[in-house]
This record gives structure tokens, sequence and C-alpha cells, in this order.
């Protein structure tokens, strides 16, 4: 397969390794800082800088940038796209993608348009910190926007030939509303648990959970401030609810209700335990 990957950023350099180590691919890339582009084709990143003229032969074409871009960037290379290629986004939300791949579909009718979000990530960001092993044993969420059976077939068995391990089919609005609990509420939570006057003072008196808390404190403000806004209605959702639960515990603390603590933790630690043995829906 002849894939394009357009931001070679953490998730799309770590995506063209894994193709590449794969083999049996010819994997193209661009991105907007040359350096990294030039870093790209060093790294085994990808095989070749994406030009105009491969445009046409190009069988996936994957857009791994900030959502906010997405539209003019795929505008920027559809009109050369043939008929029957795929074009997909690893975009961190989906609702404002899939609306503007819908918008992009009236127009480009031969273009197959997939949403996926690789479950995948670290702290740390760029085409430095990628690894071909970064998808071993992660999911993918796939959203079809525009895509037959055929298309979703082939995407998924890509994802798991890449070390994948499962490929989880969504829509845009549920995509978004889970990723506001599993992602973008703990950057939430760790990023404002790290401005405690005692984080300074951690150190000796810490272990694995401040280390397991704190991890994702450090990000892209500039990409993460852009996801959650565009995602801002499920995630103050989210956070209104975090907060009022962590008023009970507050208050237990402050009344020095010993049976209320003992009660709210309890809870936690059962619906912990029921999750994980999947009891819990």
């Amino acid at each position: 397969m002849n894939v394009a990957i357009i931001g070679l950023g953490l998730i799309g350099a770590s995506f063209g390794k894994s193709l590449i180590k794969k083999g049996g691919h010819k994997v193209y890339g661009y991105d907007i800082n040359k350096d990294v582009l030039l870093k790209a084709e060093l790294v085994k990143a990808i095989d070749a800088p994406l030009t105009d003229d491969d445009i046409k032969d190009i069988d996936l074409l994957i857009i791994s940038v900030y959502p906010r871009a997405f539209k003019e960037v795929a505008k920027t290379y559809l009109p050369k796209m043939k008929d029957g290629a795929i074009l997909m986004d690893f975009c961190g939300i989906k609702r404002g993608i899939e609306k503007d791949m819908k918008d992009l579909a009236e127009e480009y009718k031969g273009v197959t348009f997939i949403g996926a979000h690789p479950m995948a990530g670290r702290e740390f960001s760029g085409i430095d910190r990628s690894l071909s092993t970064l998808f071993d044993r992660a999911t993918v969420v796939v959203v079809p926007v525009k895509a037959d059976l055929f298309a979703l077939e082939k995407i998924r068995d890509l994802f798991l030939s890449v070390g994948f391990s499962e490929a989880v089919f969504s829509t845009a609005y549920r995509h978004d509303e889970i990723i506001a609990f599993t992602s973008q509420l703990c950057h939430v939570v760790s990023n404002a648990f790290i401005k405690s006057p005692m984080a300074s003072s951690h150190f000796g008196f810490s272990a694995g959970s401040y280390r397991d808390l704190t991890r994702v404190a450090r990000l892209n403000p500039t990409m993460w401030t852009e996801l959650m806004m565009d995602n801002r209605d499920v995630l103050k959702t989210e956070l209104d609810g975090l907060i009022a639960r962590l008023t009970e515990y507050s208050k237990a603390l402050g009344d020095g209700d010993e049976q209320a603590l003992y009660n709210l933790l309890k809870e936690g630690s059962d619906l912990k335990i029921a999750i994980d043995k999947g009891k819990v829906k």
C-alpha cells in the first residue's frame, strides 16, 4: 500500500515507523517543519518526502495535525487523489472532523473518508520521541464517515498488522463523550494537581501513585487547549461531576466524619474492582 502521512509528530512519525518496520508499504510524508521532514527520512519514519507527483498514487492519506487545521490540509491534497483512495485523520476529537469530512465528501465523491484515533501516546511530543512500538497492544477508535465495509476491513487489518490489539468502531459523538473522560479529564486533573505548593517538595516522599497521577501534567498546551475547547460541552460535564464528587470527600474531612470518608473510599475501590472484572458496563 502507498501511504502518505501529513504531520510527522509523535503519532504520525510513530505510525510511519510501524508501517516501515512491518514492511510491504511505501511510506511518504510531509511536515510543515522542514527539519522534521528531513529527520523523518533519517530515522525511517518515512521512505521519502511526499511530492505533488506522488499524490495520485496514494492509497491511504493520513492527516495527523491539530483538528482545526484538518480541513484546509485535506483540501490541499484531495483534488489530486485517485478514486478509491482513503483519507483518514488521526485527530484527538471527532465531531468537528466528521463535519469537515462530510462537507468534503460532497465534492470528492470518489474518496473514502474515515476518522481514526490511536489510543496511544506519551507525555512527550515530537518526532524525537516517536517509537515503532508505540501502538503495540493499543486500541484504535475508528469513526466511519463515508466508507464501505471493504474499506473499513482494510483499515482494521492495517491497524492490527502494525501492532494494535483491537479496532473499536464508534460514532463521532460517542468518541468525544468517552474521550472527555478517559483522556481530557485526566490531563486536566494531572495538570491541576501538580500546581500544589507541595509539588516542589515531593522528592524522597513519592512513589508510583505520584508518578502515575502527574505523568500527563506535562503536555503541549497549544494542542490540548484546542482539543479541550472544541470538546468543551462534554468535558465540562465530566469536570463538574468530578468537582461535585471531590466536594463529598472534602466535606467528610471537614466534618471529621470518619464513617463518611470510609464509605466514599470503599465505594470507589469496589467500583474500580468491579469495572476491572468486567462487571460494570
